[in-house]
């Protein structure tokens, strides 16, 4: 059984930052891919960064240059750096790992609200 832990969300006045941290624990070896989505009320929910096992990072174009996506092999865990925050990021926020030899997990979500 795997589990991911989310935390660092909360509320936020724009221009400021926030950390987001999930860990997975349990039976998951050998991650490929992790990353971060996000899903605003009455969007679909929508990739925000990703990073491969390589170091390779992808962006949305909404947060380029702001959000910063990084990786801790040894403790399972993604963490997104945002930084200069608009209204416009206010979503709840998933965690998303995926294994090379099972499919993917999800975390419970982590609500970002970003104050004008």
């Amino acid at each position: 059984q795997v589990q991911l832990v989310e935390s660092g969300g909360g509320l936020v006045q724009t221009g400021g930052s926030l950390r987001l941290s999930c860990a997975a624990s349990g039976s998951i070896f050998s991650i490929n891919t992790m990353g971060w989505y996000r899903q605003a009320p009455g969007k679909q929910r929508e990739l925000v960064a990703i990073v491969t096992s390589g170091g390779t990072t992808n962006y949305a174009d909404s947060v380029k240059g702001r959000f910063t996506i990084s990786r801790d092999n040894a403790k399972n865990t993604v963490y997104l750096q945002m930084n200069s925050l608009k209204p416009e990021d206010t979503a709840v926020y998933y965690c998303n790992i995926v294994p090379y030899t099972a499919t993917a997990y999800w975390g419970q979500g982590t609500q970002v609200t970003v104050s004008s």
